[in-house]
């Protein structure tokens, strides 16, 4: 595959901004997207939304941190050091994600600004655990999808956000219109989460243009960080100046790697793991 250059030592690399939540056990969120980010050669930055307890068999509880000093960690990333592109993650609650919004647009991240912003709009761990309070869900519509370059939700989030169950090609088609009329430039339908078929096929609209990204699934539990590993490497190729549907192309082909690459961890599931970069110059 085509790799994102590596900086030269003592050159200041590419950086994008995650406004996440953590994972105590390593394998998703903040974490994930850190060792994404690393390992494609970029600088992360952090916003921190959210601290979660958990571990490789589920979610036991998670305190969310306060909105306005989500939004300063925003604001004072961007202010000094400057980032190419952000995602978001876990972002718990409506006064989060207002307060993202709000920051989002004041220091031009989004797609009427100058910093693209992917959306992956958490709203529960792959256990089922909720990540999202329910009443925050209007809040990702109409609030925080608008802004977005593009979103990334997988199919239970998909469902969630426009009742849309996808189950083949044509409704995987309807949903990507729902999405897309909340607002982004670019929708996302991933079809990992789709396990009838052996072929896993994202696809990418904006609106005019249906695009499809197909890989053979990888029959493995060790899925977990799978989607924020996705979203972050769709933000470390776009702040290299990748074009979403060049950017959603390479996240396919950089997350497949990081599913074969993925190992057991704890008694339940493993995580992706990135660390096959590791072995290429």
């Amino acid at each position: 595959m085509k790799l994102l250059p590596i900086p030269a030592d003592g050159q200041t690399p590419v950086r994008v901004l995650t406004i996440a939540g953590t994972d105590s056990g390593g394998g998703a969120g903040i974490q994930a997207d850190s060792r994404t980010m690393a390992l494609c050669g970029v600088h992360a930055c952090v916003a921190v939304a959210a601290v979660t307890v958990q571990n490789s068999v589920g979610v036991s509880g998670f305190h969310e941190i306060p909105p306005n000093i989500v939004a300063d960690q925003v604001r004072s990333v961007v202010g000094d050091i400057g980032i190419g592109a952000a995602k978001t993650g876990m972002l718990a609650s409506t006064a989060i994600i207002e307060a993202v919004a709000g920051v989002c647009q004041e220091v031009g991240i989004g797609r009427d600004g100058s910093i693209p912003l992917v959306v992956d709009p958490v709203a529960a761990s792959m256990h089922g655990d909720p990540l999202l309070h329910e009443s925050a869900l209007d809040a990702v519509r109409y609030t925080l999808f608008p802004l977005a370059t593009v979103v990334t939700p997988n199919l239970d989030e998909v469902r969630l956000l426009t009742g849309v169950d996808v189950v083949d090609d044509a409704t995987a088609r309807r949903a990507a219109e729902a999405l897309r009329a909340l607002g982004p430039q670019w929708a996302i339908v991933k079809g990992g989460h789709l396990r009838t078929s052996r072929f896993s096929t994202d696809l990418l609209f904006d609106g005019e243009q249906f695009l499809e990204f197909t890989a053979p699934r990888i029959e493995t539990g060790n899925d977990h960080g799978g989607g924020d590993t996705m979203a972050a490497s769709i933000a470390c190729a776009l702040a290299n100046g990748y074009s979403v549907p060049e950017a959603v192309e390479f996240a396919k082909e950089w997350t497949r790697r990081c599913l074969e690459a993925s190992y057991d961890l704890g008694a339940g599931h493993g995580p992706v793991s990135p660390l096959w970069r590791l072995n290429y110059a």
